[in-house]
């Protein structure tokens, strides 16, 4: 900012992820510092290790950064979706079929084979991706079929029929976390979204925990509703002790998603 020039009142926030490094930069409290210590000590974006973004950069070492932050949404959401891994039936399933995906990846002679039946081919679970979860699970419950035929060709272990039914089932969960995610990493407008897309998701996981037929699942989504409103309270609840009008005033002043006058 010194260096091109710009002001502090020309910065209206700052938007980082929920690193701690991060966090500690824009500490404005000691209030804040234990909050950082205990809270937001978050993997980085795309799941990254914060190791290296934490070595300290002496030439900052007397700035004093008197601004607002805030955190990436679109990272916040992220965190929210991990919770599959703390379900062990759930990671169980995934554990499963990221063996498969691996098992036909690693086969130049059964990635040829359903190339040739389908055209497509099976995509890994990346962590350090956004929403690679959902394009694993998309992608194998759309090449379903020929995967089957040929996993048993080889003799490989595969999904059981119950199972492919709860990958179906988390398909639907995880859909509408991948598709705001997809709109709000973009550059334009994204903040005017947010509140829709958090409302979105609110609805989606209490429709879910209700429709769904497996327990585990429905228990996943109550967990995942709840993780959600303690994450985004400073976007949806405005008693919170960090709660921030700028994502409300953004919303009700873009007319495409706004219906108030």
């Amino acid at each position: 900012m010194q260096e091109w020039g710009i002001s502090n009142d020309k910065i209206v926030t700052v938007i980082t992820d929920n690193g701690s490094n991060m966090v500690a930069a824009f500490k404005h409290s000691t209030q804040e510092e234990e909050d950082a210590s205990s809270d937001d000590q978050e993997e980085s974006p795309r799941g990254e290790s914060d190791s290296e973004e934490e070595i300290e950069d002496h030439r900052y070492q007397n700035v004093e950064m008197d601004m607002e932050r805030m955190p990436c949404v679109v990272h916040t959401l992220q965190l929210v979706v991990h919770m599959l891994n703390k379900e062990a039936s759930v990671k169980r399933i995934l554990d499963k079929a990221q063996s498969i995906v691996k098992l036909f990846r690693k086969s130049s002679v059964a990635t040829q084979k359903i190339l040739d039946k389908c055209g497509l081919i099976v995509v890994n679970d990346c962590p350090t991706r956004w929403s690679s979860t959902y394009y694993m699970i998309a992608r194998l419950l759309k090449v379903k079929d020929p995967l089957c035929e040929i996993a048993n060709e080889m003799g490989w272990d595969n999904l059981l029929s119950s199972e492919w039914q709860k990958l179906t089932s988390l398909h639907e969960l995880i859909l509408p976390f991948a598709k705001h995610t997809q709109t709000l990493q973009s550059d334009t407008m994204s903040m005017s979204l947010i509140v829709p897309a958090l409302l979105d998701l609110h609805s989606h996981l209490t429709d879910f925990e209700e429709n769904t037929n497996h327990r585990d699942f429905a228990t996943l989504a109550r967990k995942m509703k709840v993780n959600l409103n303690q994450r985004f309270a400073w976007v949806l609840d405005p008693s919170d002790e960090k709660f921030s009008p700028l994502v409300a005033a953004a919303f009700f002043l873009n007319p495409t998603v706004c219906d108030t006058p």
